[in-house]
């Protein structure tokens, strides 16, 4: 992609990411273009990136909308999270001090988001942890791969419905496994990391076929 076309859709992305947009929400192109100071040629360049990356698809007589994943885009996602995500805390090369502390700082951010009942907020604040979490593995390519993860993620997440009783078991798994890291023990954070994540999948997996 041009580089215009590759910042549009990294704002759109970051846009699905951060909860601002959600699943079946059209993008009309005229305002899209306009909102983001770029051509509605650099923005077809973009969302046609986006479609390829299952964030969004085309619809007939609609145009390009949010994607609305099915339960096999879940188990397809949380089985690459298991292998990433693991690695990253028990293997990666870029546990600095800096990275460490920002896994600590986004359980501080959903804490204090569950604290005044904001739940997007403690959702935004749990995509900011595994963010932070891959980020260990001083990898841009996983890092880029993340992004893409990232977004699918939140529209799971929308498809729940009741985001405190989802999200708040997970604000104090994150804390555990933060301390865990920051003590050291790699292997340990990991271990709670793929048992945390197998419960989430179960749980996004059962709502998804509970839905259908």
């Amino acid at each position: 992609m041009s580089t215009s076309a590759d910042r549009a859709a990294r704002v759109v992305r970051e846009q699905v990411v951060e909860g601002h947009l959600r699943s079946g929400t059209r993008l009309p192109e005229e305002r899209l273009a306009s909102a983001l100071g770029v051509s509605r040629n650099t923005l077809r360049e973009a969302l046609s990136q986006l479609v390829a990356e299952r964030i969004l698809v085309r619809e007939p007589n609609r145009g390009v909308v949010v994607a609305t994943p099915e339960v096999e885009d879940v188990e397809d996602v949380y089985r690459v999270r298991r292998l990433v995500e693991t690695a990253a805390l028990a293997r990666g090369t870029g546990h600095t001090p800096e990275r460490i502390a920002a896994v600590a700082a986004a359980v501080t951010e959903g804490r204090e988001a569950g604290a005044r009942g904001d739940w997007d907020a403690v959702a935004s604040a749990n995509q900011h942890f595994h963010r932070a979490v891959v980020s260990l593995a001083a990898s841009p390519r996983l890092d880029a791969q993340m992004d893409l993860l990232l977004a699918e993620m939140r529209l799971f997440f929308h498809a729940m419905g009741a985001p405190e009783r989802f999200h708040q078991p997970y604000l104090e798994e994150n804390a555990a496994i933060a301390a865990l890291l920051t003590s050291g023990d790699r292997q340990g954070a990991a271990d709670r990391l793929d048992a945390y994540l197998a419960r989430a999948e179960d749980q996004l997996v059962a709502a998804f076929r509970d839905r259908g």
